[in-house]
Parts: structure tokens; C-alpha cells; sequence
């Protein structure tokens, strides 16, 4: 005879009675969860590296892109890493115009901009190393770019790539570097130049009082880019240096309060480092949401 199955928990149930674990049990269930979270996250990020030739360092940079291009334009970001390359960007980083010219009119957003003075300047540039590395602009059409917040308008990220790749490169070894939030706010320090913070709107006038990757936003590149990619390239060279790397940078970044992870803070959690609130994100996503509770980790351990 089959074995009847337990019944379902209500969610609120399993907030209030992850407390009676011990710790050494709440933070078995914390790893078992944080590896099962960035195992789909390298998934992801395999499926680039083998889009960009088995290259880190384009896949790196693409990740970046994506990340920057937000779920409207994560799509023509990927397909501008396609066309204008890491390594066409890296041999021309000492000239922050070379760069803008290069992504911007990659991606086909340099035309839809007034000439004057400086755009004229990138246009030419852009016509020169379009030649030279034989790149195919995108069109605008391609992109997202009337219902964004004007912080993740394309043009602006463009120009923040450009000023970090002018700064400090964006390679594979100085993302593997990285061991606290504040080296990976230092990775993405670029700033957009003068001339885009009042001319990024096509057409319009904003100025924007930030010209760099905010803290937040750091922070979560930091988790989602950098942490993730350790985890693949661990995976993939059998490294478990990578590996012990992404824990201290995840204890080393804020935990995350969002919709997944308030209602166990409520119930009296109280994760302190990034490490443990992706595990909570990844038990009210892939197990509360959607009733998998004989699956879950935690409903097996309260099982006991």
C-alpha cells in the first residue's frame, strides 16, 4: 500500500516553526538551500559562457550587461555583448570616448541623439571602430526605453559600463578578487560622464543626481553577478577556492528585505549577511509558492 502523503502546511505555520530548529540544523538547511539557489543561477550563467566561446571574461561582462538591462531590456543587452565584445572594449579602455562610442553606437542609440559637439565626436569615433572591428549596430527599435526609470534608462548604464571598463576593467580575475561588498562597489565605480547626466533622455531634459551604480544596486550585482559566477566558475574548475570565496563575500553583503523574505523576519528570523537570506528567498520561492512542502528542507527537518 502507497504511503499517504503528509498534509500541506500553511506558510505562516513553517514561519513561526523554523525557530524550534537548533542552529547547527537551521544552518544545514541554510547551505543545503543557498547551493540548490546558485546552482540554477550557474545554470544560467553556463548558458552564456557556452553563447561567448567558453570565454569568463565575456561572460563576466555579459552577466553584467544583462544585469544592468533589467527584465525590459535584458534581451538587447545580451545581444550588444554579442556584437560589441569585452575584448574589443578592453583594447581601446584607455579613451572613454573609444568606449561610449563603441557601446552606444553598438547599440544603435547614438543616432537617435541631437548633433552636436560631443555626439558628432562619437559618431565619428564610432564610424572608425565599427570598421575596425567590424561591428553591426543594433537599432533602437531593439530597445526599452519609454517606460523605465530614468536610472535604468540604457544610455545611462551604457555610460556607467564604459567609465568602469575606462577605471578598472571588467575581467574575470578582478570579480574572483572580490571578498566584501565594498570590493564590489569598487568594481563598479565608474561613473557616467559629464555629458550624459543631462542628456541620456532622448529628446528630453533630466538630470540625474547620481552618476554611478548606487550601493543598493552594488549590492545586488554583488549577489546575483559576482557570487554567481564564482559559483560557476567553481563548479567548472573543480575549484574550491571559488567556492569558499562566494560564502565570505555573501557574509560580507547585507541581507535582503523583499517580499520573500519579510514574512520569516516578521515570525522572528533574523538573518545578518546575504549567505542566509538567499537561502530564505529561495525557500518561499521554489517551496512555499508553490506547496512543495515534501520536498522542503526545513518541512523535513520540523518532520523529525
Amino acid at each position: 500500500m502507497a504511503t499517504p502523503k503528509r498534509a500541506l502546511r500553511r506558510a505562516s505555520e513553517c514561519h513561526v516553526d523554523i525557530l524550534k530548529l537548533n542552529p547547527i540544523e537551521l544552518n544545514s538547511m541554510i547551505i543545503t538551500l543557498l547551493s540548490e539557489r546558485f546552482m540554477r543561477k550557474s545554470n544560467d550563467i553556463m548558458h552564456i559562457f557556452q553563447l561567448v566561446n567558453n570565454s569568463w571574461n565575456e561572460t563576466f561582462y555579459v552577466m553584467f550587461l544583462r544585469m544592468l538591462g533589467g527584465a525590459e531590456n535584458k534581451g538587447a543587452m545580451t545581444e550588444l555583448g554579442r556584437r560589441v565584445t569585452n575584448y574589443m572594449l578592453l583594447r581601446e579602455k584607455h579613451s572613454i570616448v573609444s568606449l561610449e562610442a563603441m557601446l552606444l553606437g553598438g547599440a544603435g542609440l547614438l543616432s537617435e541623439y541631437p548633433v552636436d559637439d560631443y555626439t558628432q565626436r562619437l559618431r565619428d569615433e564610432f564610424t572608425h571602430l565599427s570598421l575596425k572591428y567590424n561591428i553591426a549596430p543594433m537599432t533602437a527599435q531593439e530597445w526599452q526605453l519609454n517606460t523605465l526609470y530614468p536610472h535604468n534608462h540604457p544610455t545611462l548604464r551604457l555610460a556607467q559600463v564604459a567609465s568602469c571598463i575606462h577605471r578598472s576593467n571588467l575581467t574575470m580575475s578582478r570579480a574572483l578578487e572580490c571578498r566584501t561588498a565594498d570590493d564590489v562597489y569598487e568594481l563598479f565605480s565608474g561613473q557616467a560622464s559629464d555629458y550624459w547626466i543631462e542628456h541620456f533622455i532622448i529628446g528630453g531634459h533630466y538630470r540625474i543626481t547620481s552618476r554611478r551604480i548606487g550601493h543598493n544596486k552594488s549590492d545586488m550585482l554583488g549577489i546575483n553577478l559576482v557570487a554567481a559566477i564564482m559559483y560557476a566558475y567553481g563548479g567548472y574548475t573543480h575549484s574550491d577556492g571559488a567556492t569558499g570565496n562566494l560564502y565570505e563575500l555573501l557574509e560580507n553583503i547585507s541581507a535582503e528585505s523583499n517580499r520573500y523574505t519579510i514574512p520569516w523576519y516578521s515570525a522572528g528570523v533574523e538573518p545578518t549577511n546575504a549567505a542566509q537570506s538567499q537561502a530564505f528567498i529561495q525557500l518561499s520561492k521554489e517551496y512555499c509558492t508553490h506547496s512543495r512542502c515534501e520536498e522542503c528542507p526545513l518541512f523535513q527537518r520540523l518532520s523529525r
